[in-house]
């Protein structure tokens, strides 16, 4: 009798935390504040701000090679596991673009299919800087 109750303690222990994981992992999105924080740790090109590129441009220190680039990262696990993919996708193209550096413009999740999928859609332009 007592090492079925400490079973079925253990199995709602175990239920508790897998509901936690599931729920935590399936969040859709983030806010610009988690994107802007974390996508320059995952990317190998440098990351500038817009402000960061117009005076940057203005000075001659760097210069746009490509605006307007548009990249479907591939669906990942999570919204982490998306960004992770994003970051992948900027750094080669900046590398096929001929850039060290990167400039955000714009980002969405998209919904893809009906259960409720999403996928990362990026905007950015491609810069060289010294």
């Amino acid at each position: 009798m007592k090492k079925t109750i400490n079973m079925l303690k253990i199995i709602k222990i175990n239920l508790i935390i897998s509901m936690i994981i599931l729920l935590t992992s399936c969040a859709t999105s983030m806010t610009p504040i988690e994107v802007n924080n974390s996508l320059p740790t995952l990317t190998i090109s440098r990351f500038i701000t817009q402000a960061q590129a117009n005076e940057s441009t203005n000075t001659k220190k760097c210069k746009y090679l490509v605006k307007g680039r548009n990249y479907n990262a591939p669906m990942g696990m999570s919204t982490k596991d998306d960004l992770r993919n994003g970051a992948k996708g900027i750094d080669e193209w900046v590398k096929l673009d001929g850039g060290n550096a990167y400039v955000l413009t714009n980002y969405k999740w998209v919904s893809v299919g009906n259960d409720g999928a999403t996928q990362l859609y990026i905007e950015f332009d491609t810069v060289l800087c010294e």
